[in-house]
């Protein structure tokens, strides 16, 4: 038996930087991964997708000079290879970089297995057995496949970046944001593109108004979009291409394609890990149980990232680990009921949110004042020519302070950041109304949007 101070599972965004400040501590401590330095974010995740995004603009922007008076000879073609070479060099400069400061330290003891809880803060990796009085959980999740597909050669989000060609016609089961994503970069560098949503509408969790004009966007770049089709199954063809059996109520029930991509949600790395040998709670789905301070049912043992249900996004992940170094090393009482959700849908342009919908805090039973400005009466994206979108706001009626917000548009995943500030400062939204704005900028707009709030319908 090996005993640490902490142990430490799964190097994820959470896990990562908790290894290094514990060990900055002076505390010994054990690290497991199974499988990748840098969890999804670096390897799977936001690191690899956003430079296949950044490559999709490109094939954009030599598509659409003429728009803004410049002549762009056609022939402009996307070379999966070097893409994906691209991608994965800043994948092993950033797994290398972790790797480096792992072995450069002598608190840390990295294992390189799966681990299991055998007993009471018990772990075994590769047949040796190590405790600790603190144990941190940050094994992440992974892709569903429903079992109607695990027959076929499918594709998740991690495979879907090992091709090296680009897909003749890619199908995507999902309509989600993994889905739209995927969908709008591999129609950009040339793919026939169908996905295939069983709901009435894409983006379960946003407001109407955002769905229908994020479908807007992906229609005109060319990609198909079924709605209220719910896959009943596949199979594959003789010639290796595959046929998705759909049930709808318009279109044909079969769809053909080269490649498939199931995108239809993630559930956590925890059966595996045999939590329940230790004490440790998980709900139906199998997300460990938290408190507001992380802790599971057992003291000591905590839970960070994808895998306890709080997020699912790395920043999420991150402000975890946040809160875990406050409370342990600063004194503070950090919780995960502080933080404002947030998160971006990163197609072309994309979507940053803040807060609630205006779903949600209709179901919180607020008074509800609304602003909603499409960006073609942004100067600067105008100026851009980039008009797709809109932004949108909603305010509690009584106090004044920002409930939420959608930013969809050139920028949006940077200028929802300055809603965030105010609603973090617990503020109402006049001190962004009384604020200056540089000018010709985007957010220069935010005030004349707060200036149209109205009683909401």
């Amino acid at each position: 038996m090996k005993k640490f101070d902490s142990i430490i599972i799964g190097s994820g965004q959470a896990g990562t930087p908790l290894i290094f400040r514990m060990a900055a501590a002076g505390n010994k401590v054990a690290f497991i991964e199974r499988e990748h330095l840098g969890g999804t974010c670096v390897n799977d995740g936001c690191t690899p997708t956003k430079a296949y995004v950044a490559s999709a603009r490109r094939m954009w922007e030599a598509r659409h000079g003429e728009e803004l008076g410049i002549n762009i000879p056609e022939g402009a073609s996307a070379d999966l290879r070097k893409i994906k070479k691209r991608k994965d060099e800043l994948v092993r400069k950033m797994a290398e970089g972790i790797r480096s400061g792992i072995r450069e330290n002598e608190n840390i003891t990295f294992f390189e297995g799966e681990a299991r809880f055998t007993g009471e803060k018990t772990v075994s990796v590769n047949g040796e057995e190590l405790q600790a009085e603190e144990i941190y959980i940050n094994t992440g999740a992974r892709p569903v496949v429903p079992p109607s597909f695990r027959e076929m050669n499918y594709l998740t989000n991690q495979s879907v970046l090992q091709l090296e060609e680009v897909p003749e016609h890619l199908i995507i089961v999902g309509g989600s944001y993994t889905g739209l994503e995927f969908g709008q970069m591999f129609r950009r560098f040339g793919s026939r593109v169908t996905i295939v949503e069983k709901a009435s509408h894409i983006l379960g969790r946003e407001d109407g108004m955002i769905c229908e004009a994020i479908q807007e966007i992906l229609e005109k770049d060319g990609i198909e979009i079924r709605l209220n089709a719910e896959c009943v199954g596949g199979k594959m063809n003789p010639d290796n291409s595959v046929t998705v059996r759909v049930n709808c109520d318009e279109g044909d029930p079969e769809i053909n394609g080269s490649h498939l991509l199931v995108a239809v949600g993630r559930k956590p790395n925890t059966d595996a890990l045999n939590p329940g040998a230790s004490g440790i709670k998980t709900d139906e789905k199998g997300y460990i149980q938290v408190n507001d301070f992380l802790e599971t049912s057992v003291k000591g043992v905590y839970a960070l990232g994808d895998c306890n249900g709080k997020g699912a996004f790395t920043h999420t992940s991150y402000n975890d680990y946040e809160i875990i170094v406050a409370n342990k090393f600063e004194g503070r009482e950090r919780k995960v009921s502080d933080r404002v959700m947030t998160y971006g849908l990163y197609i072309d342009p994309p979507l940053g949110r803040a807060g609630m919908t205006k779903k949600e805090a209709g179901e919180n039973d607020y008074k509800i004042l609304e602003a909603t400005m499409p960006m073609h009466k942004v100067s600067r994206a105008a100026e851009k020519g980039e008009t797709n979108g809109l932004m949108n706001i909603i305010v509690d009626a009584a106090t004044r302070k920002i409930l939420g917000a959608a930013i969809l548009g050139v920028g949006g995943d940077e200028i929802i950041s300055s809603i965030l500030h105010i609603m973090y400062a617990d503020v109402p939204y006049n001190v962004i109304m009384d604020s200056v704005k540089p000018h010709p900028t985007v957010s220069e707009l935010l005030p004349s949007l707060l200036e149209g709030l109205e009683e909401a319908g």
